[in-house]
């Protein structure tokens, strides 16, 4: 039997550490060629190293596999553009785009500094636009010259983007913004052979560790680990490969061995009144909508 991803060219960003290493390590089994890339960065995006990232393509040649490490900020414009530029000039081709870099910046949000949001909101946001952006420019290219290019990119929301989550305001809105935004790719991309598809993941990282200390504690020896970040790859994998090709437009939620699709924003019940409402009517009319429709998931720490 084959392997799943044999002969991929796999970018995954923010793989130098937890479920990122996780992706890139499972794209290597399956005989995917990796940029490996990770600024090195703390927790709270400062600092930074090429430790994580070199770490991660010794492992993978150790399996075996083609590997190279990469350094560039994902939220620099230029500096992705030439990570794209370098892994197509590498490995003469780019197919998989998996945005996983980010980091925390967790303050409630009256609390919150003008500093803080930013950060989260470039590192998360902007950073899975730059890289998907020059990708996805050399993908329509390809097929522009008659070179149907059979391409994923896979995003990574969270739990917090769809429900929202109590002291992450800025993470929250950003990976809010990542769901949506898959939409948008999976859409307009469709034509040039690219597919977008989003996961939500729970596991036990160093950006989850803390908040999650009780639920996510590691079980005894010989139980399943449900809060490993390994268990979040293998979906990741899947969307990668060929045989996903009919799959775009999703965000899968993964937590061990859990997998399910988020059921998101759509039309929900209606009321006409056939005329400019008059603001006073308005109260009972809300009140009506709000019992007939499906009650929100409450926010997570709330």
């Amino acid at each position: 039997m084959g392997k799943l991803c044999e002969g991929r060219v796999v970018i995954v960003t923010g793989a130098g550490r937890g479920i990122g290493r996780e992706h890139a390590l499972e794209f290597a089994r399956q005989g995917a060629k990796l940029v490996v890339n990770d600024l090195g960065a703390e927790i709270d995006g400062t600092g930074g190293g090429s430790g994580p990232a070199g770490e991660v393509v010794e492992e993978i040649r150790a399996l075996g596999g083609e590997a190279i490490a990469n350094g560039a900020d994902v939220a620099d414009f230029q500096a992705s553009g030439e990570l794209v530029k370098t892994t197509i000039e590498t490995f003469g081709g780019l197919d998989v785009v998996v945005n996983n870099a980010g980091f925390l910046r967790d303050r409630m949000f009256v609390s919150t500094s003008e500093e803080e949001w930013d950060a989260v909101i470039r590192v998360h946001l902007k950073g899975h636009f730059c890289i998907s952006r020059h990708a996805a420019g050399w993908w329509r290219e390809e097929s522009k010259a008659g070179r149907q290019p059979n391409a994923r990119i896979i995003n990574t929301s969270s739990g917090a983007g769809l429900q929202g989550s109590i002291g992450q305001s800025s993470y929250s809105a950003a990976k809010a913004g990542i769901a949506t935004l898959t939409l948008n790719q999976a859409a307009e991309m469709g034509r040039y052979g690219v597919t977008a598809n989003s996961i939500a993941p729970s596991a036990r990282t160093r950006m989850t560790e803390e908040i999650f200390a009780e639920t996510m504690a590691k079980p005894e020896d010989g139980a399943f680990d449900a809060a490993a970040p390994e268990n979040i790859s293998p979906i990741v994998v899947w969307l990668g490969s060929v045989e996903s090709q009919d799959v775009t437009g999703h965000c899968f939620e993964v937590e061990g061995g859990k997998l399910s699709i988020a059921d998101g924003w759509r039309d929900g019940p209606q009321v006409d009144e056939g005329k400019r409402w008059n603001p006073a009517d308005l109260g009972n009319a809300v009140r009506d909508l709000i019992a007939k429709s499906v009650s929100p998931k409450k926010v997570h720490g709330s």
